[in-house]
């Protein structure tokens, strides 16, 4: 989640899920998080039922929106013009100027006085780009976005201070610029921000929650960065009751990015190296992430000790710990860069796990042909889902577009434990990792993701145990050595968590957490912020289950080292001091001369409010005792962010990459110049504006299905409240067609056609963009042609595209057309005659 990180410094949830508890106003946008995330929800409910304003932004009325205060629909795609609108609105307000505080935390805890380098051009001086474009690269380079070193304002007036050229960057996100943008009145609008602002303040504090109708954007790393920016000018950051929640998927999802399934990332959000940056031995790649201020300085630290927790004995200083070992990544290998590799020939075989990308994957016509084309794909999964039968099942083979005896791709299919039966931990939402029991063996053949691993590796290592060559060498040198306990040889999970939290090498003494961790080779550690998870010895913190009325710090474990609300330093003020007695959750206590209160301190617990660094002060010693943002360089949250950003140091409204509108704001750069895109006959975009493609088109879940529906439209009660696929319209639209609700539509893009039922609700409402009206189209993304509940693929109708910071496709805002009836049928290509 580099929009976080980039501002903030970790890439994660800034509260837990139970502070909601405490806010006073809540906003809930890109995310239904009633249906979605119902379990959280409850806190929501809590916070209102104590008097807190709920807000829900959605082009769609929901389970959400009927809980909420307020709902207010929104055009898909245009999230980030409304969220400048807020900053705009809170910048220009008297509150924000009268009311001490929000100048005070913006002085003393971001970079707002920080002076930029007179090089800097913003959109609003070159018509929607930024400073260092390079055409033929299509990328920026950065290095016009720095600082002028040494030089601040404190009081914010210099027009080149970050506060004021954040203030001119906005200043055109009007109500009235917001209303035509993005289809919301303007008095619907203040009412929104007038709750927001109210809502902030030393005694007051404003939550957002978002999911991944934020993230599934071409600018969705920007749209969450300046939700922060907006939380960081409203003092909202760091304090009970405020932040952002990130609502992750619920299969750990945001443990998969801690331990990463990622292409781009080593454990604890270490950046893989990379052959383009010369990362070509250890001290070059420590160099590039370590730096001389902040908790960074500390990454030579974790890098050896995860290099030891891989490679075991094989690693010492004299061969620079196996880093020559460590794959280096050259390109983008993102899922949207790999489905045309496998369908150009470059990648040979695919492991496919907990995944269904034959229905869940963007464009997925060009996935299918992807995995037809592979030598061999390994299959785990419970059932025969659509991305284990393509090949004998699909809708090219009903309709005779394909035959299986012509794909040659070998399948392994290979049945997993689901749940129940196996050990581990998911680590969820806010960042809370919670181990859960074994109830009963896997059956038959069925196996859990560790035994498979496991097994896979060990076999692995022998084949290659006699071979003298680099491949093999990767394999041989690799630590292996875990114990195998019950009836199938499952590999003992408490070994690896004892190696994720790691340990002294000459004892293999449990480490208390990472403040322990040496570059020296005499720690090994496969997780650096998971450190402290297992301080000692059967001691699995992710077991604990008391909760309480504050911090919960005995429920589960939270990186990094069980701290709740992040950046808590914050929740104090310069001195050190609660902000208020209603909103105090940490604080200095002279007495004991530390950091005290509900909550794990995010600082170092000794250092003095009043700390002043030396001038050859390093690390986190080089931050003042005023600085709560630990893992920034200079202790601040950032407005301006000089760095880690590649479409900019400033949130900009561009369109989706298919809109039928142009940007009021950037009529010349309409679209982000630095987009990946991936241009081929077989994933064709379209223009903006396109005639052909009028509407705006957006998918979604559904409480009763899950992602692509491998888990849930093969069981007959979830498939029985859910049973087929459909497409929400509003009356207006369907009034245009003729169409009645339960009718059957056609839904078009360049990159294909499905047919599906027309649900026609009052829930989506065509919407007022640029003086003419727009009309959204929602489609839930779950169904295929497997399972008890079917329907076509809405992804058949996406574009493979990405962010260019997360490499996260988009699937929440793109064109297609609508006509009424169905498509023409080939040999019962599609679903029932009814």
């Amino acid at each position: 989640m580099p929009g976080l990180g980039a501002r903030l410094g970790r890439g994660g949830a800034t509260m837990p899920q139970q502070s909601l508890a405490d806010s006073d106003c809540i906003v809930i946008m890109g995310s239904n998080m009633a249906e979605n995330h119902p379990v959280g929800f409850r806190f929501v409910m809590k916070a209102k039922e104590r008097g807190a304003t709920i807000i829900h932004i959605d082009p769609r009325f929901s389970r959400t929106s009927a809980m909420a205060d307020l709902h207010v629909p929104i055009r898909a795609g245009s999230d980030l013009a409304f969220l400048g609108g807020l900053i705009n609105y809170a910048l220009s307000s008297d509150r924000w100027e009268s009311v001490p505080f929000f100048r005070e935390f913006v002085q003393s805890y971001t970079n707002g006085p920080t002076i930029i380098g007179d090089t800097f051009k913003d959109t609003e001086d070159l018509a929607g780009m930024f400073s260092g474009y390079d055409p033929e690269s299509g990328a920026y380079e950065s290095s016009t976005w720095a600082y002028d070193e040494g030089h601040l304002d404190p009081e914010m007036t210099d027009p080149r201070c970050a506060f004021q050229i954040i203030k001119r960057h906005f200043s055109r996100y009007t109500p009235e610029m917001v209303e035509q943008v993005c289809g919301v009145p303007q008095e619907l609008f203040e009412q929104v921000a007038e709750a927001i602002l109210t809502s902030s303040g030393p005694d007051r504090t404003t939550a957002f929650c978002y999911a991944v109708a934020w993230t599934q954007h071409t600018t969705g790393t920007q749209i969450i960065s300046c939700c922060a920016l907006l939380q960081l000018l409203l003092g909202n950051m760091g304090r009970p009751g405020g932040g952002i929640l990130a609502l992750r998927g619920h299969a750990t999802i945001q443990g998969s990015t801690d331990i990463p399934t990622l292409y781009h990332l080593l454990p604890g959000y270490i950046s893989m190296p990379m052959v383009d940056a010369g990362h070509l031995d250890l001290q070059s790649f420590m160099d590039a992430i370590q730096q001389p201020k902040g908790w960074w300085h500390n990454a030579p630290k974790y890098i050896v000790s995860f290099l030891k927790a891989w490679y075991g004995d094989a690693a010492t200083g004299e061969n620079d710990y196996c880093f020559d070992y460590v794959p280096k990544i050259s390109g983008d290998y993102s899922f949207a860069a790999m489905m045309p590799m496998m369908k150009d020939g470059t990648i040979k075989g695919l492991f496919c796990m907990g995944m269904n990308p034959a229905v869940g994957g963007q464009n997925s016509k060009l996935i299918r042909e992807g995995l037809a084309n592979l030598d061999w794909m390994v299959m785990r999964d419970p059932y025969e889902i659509e991305t284990a039968a393509f090949w004998h099942d699909s809708p090219e083979v009903r309709s005779g577009e394909v035959r299986p005896e012509d794909i040659k791709t070998e399948i392994f299919f290979l049945p997993p434990a689901v749940t129940p039966e196996k050990d581990g931990s998911y680590t969820n939402t806010q960042r809370l990792v919670q181990w859960h029991e074994k109830a009963v063996d896997p059956p038959e053949d069925c196996r859990s993701e560790p035994w498979f691993m496991y097994h896979l590796g060990r076999r692995l290592k022998a084949l290659y145990a006699d071979e003298e060559t680099p491949q093999a060498r990767q394999l041989q040198v690799l630590t292996w050595d875990y114990d195998t306990e019950g009836i199938y040889d499952d590999p003992r999970l408490e070994q690896v968590i004892e190696e994720i939290n790691g340990y002294t090498v000459r004892d293999r003494k449990l480490v208390s957490g990472f403040a322990e961790l040496k570059d020296d080779g005499s720690t090994a550690c496969g997780c650096w912020i998971y450190s402290g998870i297992m301080p000692e010895p059967g001691l699995n913190l992710a077991r604990n289950r008391k909760g309480d009325d504050a911090a919960s710090l005995e429920w589960g474990f939270a990186w990094p080292a069980n701290r709740r609300v992040l950046y808590n330093r914050a929740s104090a003020d310069p001195s050190g001091k609660p902000w208020s007695e209603r909103k105090r959750w940490i604080w200095w206590d002279e007495e004991q001369e530390r950091w005290t209160g509900y909550d794990v301190p995010d600082f170092p617990a000794t250092k003095r409010p009043d700390y002043r660094p030396g001038p050859d002060a390093v690390g986190i010693d080089a931050h003042r005792g005023d600085a709560p943002f630990i893992m920034m360089p200079d202790g601040h949250g950032l407005l301006f962010a000089p760095a880690g950003l590649v479409d900019g140091p400033i949130p900009t409204h561009y369109e989706p990459w298919e809109s039928p509108v142009t940007n009021l704001l950037y009529p010349e750069q309409v679209r982000s110049p630095v987009v990946p895109t991936f241009d081929r006959p077989d994933n064709q975009y379209h223009e903006i504006g396109d005639p052909r493609f009028p509407y705006v088109l957006t998918t979604y879940r559904l409480t009763e299905h899950h992602t692509a529906g491998g888990m849930s439209r093969f069981v007959p009660w979830l498939a029985e409240l859910q049973p087929g696929g459909f497409a929400e319209i509003s009356p207006e639209l369907a009034g245009e067609f003729g169409i009645d609700n339960g009718d059957w539509v056609t839904l078009t893009t360049l990159r294909g056609e499905i047919e599906t039922r027309a649900l026609v609700t009052e829930r989506l409402q065509p919407l007022t963009i640029h003086g003419r009206p727009v009309h959204q189209i929602g489609m839930p993304w779950h169904y295929g042609w497997g399972g008890m509940a079917t329907g076509d693929i809405a992804n058949d109708l996406s574009a493979l595209i990405e962010d260019p910071n997360s490499r996260i496709h988009q699937a929440k805002a793109f064109t297609c057309d609508l006509s009424r009836g169905r498509l023409p049928r080939t040999n019962g290509a599609s679903g029932d005659d009814e």
